[in-house]
């Protein structure tokens, strides 16, 4: 017997944050009757609905893509602009990406079907590392680098200290190219820092998402992840921090 909102997430509907929002707001039934508390329990023969569609659990799938420029991290877009799903064609696991690049923004993106796992890499206090490389407006020093380092005052709360480089300077172009490591994931979190301290960003890439790299992609292209990789992921995750 498993918990309802774990089944749920296993099932690659939603995380298990979000299962438990739909349980709770009535749009999960059990055996035909709705269930509206976290603590029930269900068994392999028990029937399942999500919004009146019984569950089927998929096995799961986990996907590395090189996100290009102008892609929407989500399933679909209102709009009909190009999502990230569109480079599966193939894929008929009900998978999404975990955590988003911006519309702007290329590199390394994670998809799954597993919510757990999605939770899990997504989760702050997990301390996943992300690496940027980004292109700046302006010659970044020294002083600049270090208040990035401490952490950056935004409206939604400072951010945790990061690790940055910067990797080279054009004075005639008056541009920076800096490297920023994050384990945070807000929402355009690299851009609003780096805005924030007076140097607006011209382009940005996730170039590495814990020990994963873009080796061998080319943008819009992906690759699975080996059963290795996958649980290397969960033991970064899961580990106790110092």
């Amino acid at each position: 017997m498993e918990r309802l909102q774990k089944v749920i997430a296993h099932a690659g509907i939603a995380s298990r944050r979000k299962a438990e929002e739909l349980i709770v707001e009535g749009k999960v039934k059990v055996n035909g009757k709705v269930v509206k508390e976290l603590g029930v329990k269900v068994g392999p023969n028990d029937k399942v609905e999500v919004n009146g569609i019984p569950l089927e659990k998929e096995e799961p799938v986990y996907f590395l893509l090189y996100k290009p420029r102008g892609v929407i991290s989500a399933v679909h877009d209102d709009k009909g602009r190009k999502v990230v799903t569109d480079f599966f064609p193939e894929v008929t696991a009900r998978i999404y990406p975990i955590g988003r690049l911006d519309y702007d923004t290329s590199g390394l993106l994670l998809l799954t079907n597993d919510g757990d796992f999605a939770n899990l890499m997504m989760h702050p206090k997990n301390e996943v590392e992300k690496v940027y490389v980004a292109k700046v407006k302006g010659i970044m020093f020294r002083e600049t680098v270090k208040k990035l380092e401490k952490g950056i005052k935004l409206e939604d709360g400072m951010t945790a200290p990061a690790k940055v480089k910067v990797l080279s300077t054009d004075k005639k172009k008056n541009t920076s190219i800096v490297q920023i490591t994050i384990h945070e994931g807000k929402n355009r979190q690299v851009r609003r820092m780096l805005e924030a301290v007076g140097h607006p960003v011209l382009k940005l890439k996730r170039e590495m998402y814990a020990f994963l790299t873009l080796q061998g992609l080319k943008p819009g292209e992906s690759r699975e992840l080996t059963p290795h990789e996958v649980k290397q992921l969960r033991v970064l995750a899961t580990k106790v921090k110092k």
